[in-house]
């Protein structure tokens, strides 16, 4: 897909996406996904040489590799949405053969996944595209549904599988997060001693951030600030969910908690998406910390907009996205063409960061 091509697809939307310049924080502040990202920014860092040679396999497999860029395939879902509501729309993808092959064919980074799925493929597909094996889930099979975190397995077997990487979830703001924290703290620190690189799930999930203005779980305060607390463990990369709005410490059904500051919403953001994305990349250690937006839930515009997010994760700063049931919800040809349109965004030189 060339810039013609991406320019149509999104329709009304291009010139605000395509042409913005943000006056917030200048990208000349970052630090920006490039070949030379592990040795620019990881070389430096406490992190032993295993890590550095893990990230540095990631950030060269698939389409885009040697750009700096990534893109994943998670596929976890069936833990916490349901097996049969996440899989029921393409049912080839209860296999997790099917799985890994449409990360292969659709050029992914890495695929991340359950124990389940990449343990039982692990010596078919470990040596030929990067595992990520999540840690943690939730699941909505208990009653009442709540909203925490279980370990379903072990760094070391994550690492014994092939893995090369590994993957977590905090719900920062829920009463869970500080037990979260620390469990998902010493799991990293596991890891990395294991030579292998970490992904953070870092999300914002309280039901009082819900209030009557909206809700606060995809503010740009808020999530920022999430990502800040992740990469204070040690997370290597940053899963983030999209903003869509800003303001949650100014609410006044929240008065009293928390704290903030009035220049990060005069000077560091705007009501643009892509400045709302670039505070999220400044408080991954202005980019350090690579961030990857997911891709959402699956729709009627999928490929509008899976593009249209990757365009402002690209012009924001950030590393990539991290986009799974827009993907894997359909068959694998098309679901192969949406990652592959992902992607172009990424290798298309003609868009820049903002």
């Amino acid at each position: 897909m060339q810039i013609g091509e991406i320019q149509k697809l999104l329709g009304g939307d291009a010139a605000s996406l395509l042409e913005h310049r943000s006056r917030t924080i200048p990208a000349s502040s970052l630090q920006l996904p490039g070949p030379d990202f592990v040795d620019r920014v990881f070389v430096a860092s406490d992190r032993p040489p295993a890590v550095l040679g893990n990230l540095q396999r990631m950030f060269w497999s698939g389409r885009l590799g040697g750009t700096g860029y990534l893109s994943i395939l998670p596929v976890d879902q069936g833990i916490e949405h349901s097996a049969g509501a996440s899989f029921a729309p393409n049912p080839a993808m209860f296999d997790p053969d099917n799985i890994i092959k449409l990360a292969i064919e659709g050029g992914c980074n890495a695929v991340a996944s359950t124990f389940g799925v990449l343990g039982i493929s692990a010596r078919k597909y470990a040596h030929k595209i990067p595992f990520i094996a999540k840690l943690n889930h939730n699941e909505f099979l208990s009653y009442p549904n709540i909203y925490d975190q279980t370990f379903y397995g072990s760094v070391k077997r994550a690492y014994d599988m092939g893995a090369i990487g590994v993957g977590a979830t905090v719900y920062w703001g829920s009463h869970e997060s500080r037990r979260q924290l620390l469990e998902v703290s010493e799991a990293f620190e596991q890891a990395h001693a294991l030579g292998m690189f970490t992904v953070l799930w870092c999300y914002v999930r309280n039901p009082a951030f819900k209030t009557k203005s909206g809700s606060h779980e995809t503010a740009a305060d808020l999530t920022g600030q999430a990502n800040h607390l992740g990469v204070t463990i040690h997370a290597d990369i940053i899963k983030q969910k999209m903003p869509e709005s800003n303001g949650g410490y100014n609410d006044q059904e929240l008065k009293g908690w928390g704290k903030t500051h009035k220049k990060v919403y005069t000077d560091l953001s705007s009501d643009h998406p892509i400045d709302l994305t670039r505070y999220q990349v400044a408080n991954c250690y202005m980019g350090r910390i690579g961030l990857i937006n997911s891709g959402g839930a699956s729709g009627d515009n999928d490929m509008f907009d899976a593009v249209k997010t990757a365009v402002i994760n690209k012009r924001a700063g950030g590393m990539g996205l991290i986009s799974g049931r827009k993907a894997f919800q359909r068959p694998m040809s098309d679901g192969v063409a949406l990652l592959n349109a992902i992607q172009d965004v990424y290798l298309c030189k003609e868009i820049s960061v903002a």
